[in-house]
């Protein structure tokens, strides 16, 4: 396995992609300012295909860099693709499966999971893509389980989303995996998206939350649960009760509003609280699982690796010595 970056990121540009789509990733990890709690990420714009490039709406761009480099990149980002039943090129498809196979990650936004399943890097694998898109998805790549139901899929080494937003949804989790949840939140920030929604999340959402000023007893219910995550006695039926609904009610309100349960969002809620103790206090595991309502590490560990990829103790690990990208390492894959 060669050395590769843990900063730098390869873009795969495409002819005639969209522009939105494929400028995703560079906003989330070209546009911020180091010092403010972000990494300097080396973002480097790929040429698939003949230069100049064109997007679907005709504008015209050089990319600077060739398929070269990705053989240094730790991430390489497909953003976008053509269309669903055209094969990308043979040379791409190619480059891809050798960064995989050294070390990096893989990530496919969109249509770029049309690329990666054709470069047979889903097979066997849980992959998202735009809900319009992934009928097709499944007939031209019947190895690949495709969700369309959520807005990004976490296979460690291989992620894939849903369009637009849910790609900055995608790139935002793999800062916040890789490099804590500071450096996620000051992009999102200066982006003015959410911090977190998670991947289970469903990409079609009615409305967003209530705010608890507007009146609705979900939306003070929600500010309530947020302000009392130490509480071990709040669990979504004591969240029913305060906002006096049966559970039923209560839990079918909450996925009509969010498309997640109510379970799922507290207990991402109570991860995150955990992720910034554990970056920014000396707490034992133990002690910040009983801060954010766990009765213990043991309780708090399965949850935190299936939503943040790593053990509390691995990813305390990573920051305590000061940012994991001023260390230039990333968050680890593994450990207890």
């Amino acid at each position: 396995m060669s050395a590769r970056d843990p900063l730098a990121v390869a873009v795969l540009m495409f002819d005639r992609a969209p522009l939105f789509e494929t400028s995703v990733p560079i906003s989330v990890f070209g546009g911020g300012r180091p010092g403010a709690g972000v990494p300097r990420f080396d973002v480097r714009a790929v040429a698939c295909d003949p230069r100049p490039l064109r997007t679907s709406a005709g504008v015209t761009f050089r990319a600077p860099h060739g398929l070269e480099a990705l053989e240094t990149a730790s991430t390489v980002v497909v953003p976008s693709w053509r269309i669903a039943d055209e094969r990308p090129p043979e040379t791409v498809l190619g480059a891809l499966r050798a960064a995989h196979a050294d070390g990096a990650v893989v990530v496919g936004l969109c249509l770029g999971a049309f690329v990666l399943a054709a470069a047979g890097l889903l097979d066997g694998r849980r992959a998202a893509t735009h809900w319009m898109f992934a009928p097709a998805l499944a007939a031209l790549h019947p190895e690949v389980r495709v969700d369309a139901s959520v807005l990004f899929v976490d296979d460690g080494d291989i992620l894939t989303s849903a369009g637009t937003a849910a790609g900055i949804d995608a790139c935002l989790h793999l800062v916040r995996r890789r490099f804590g949840a500071r450096a996620a939140g000051a992009i999102a920030r200066r982006m003015v998206v959410p911090p977190q929604r998670s991947g289970g999340q469903a990409q079609y959402i009615e409305r967003p939350l209530p705010e608890p000023e507007t009146g609705d007893p979900l939306g003070e219910v929600l500010a309530h649960a947020i302000r009392h995550l130490d509480d071990p006695g709040l669990d979504v039926d004591a969240l029913a009760g305060r906002a006096f609904m049966s559970r039923r009610s209560f839990d079918r309100r909450f996925r009509a509003l969010t498309g997640s349960s109510p379970l799922q969002w507290l207990l991402a809620q109570r991860v995150m609280q955990a992720q910034r103790l554990l970056e920014g206090t000396g707490l034992s595991v133990d002690e910040v699982a009983r801060r954010v309502g766990f009765a213990n590490g043991v309780a708090l560990r399965p949850h935190f690796r299936r939503l943040v990829g790593v053990a509390p103790q691995t990813y305390r690990g990573t920051f305590r010595t000061g940012d994991a990208f001023r260390a230039g390492r990333p968050a680890g894959t593994g450990g207890a």
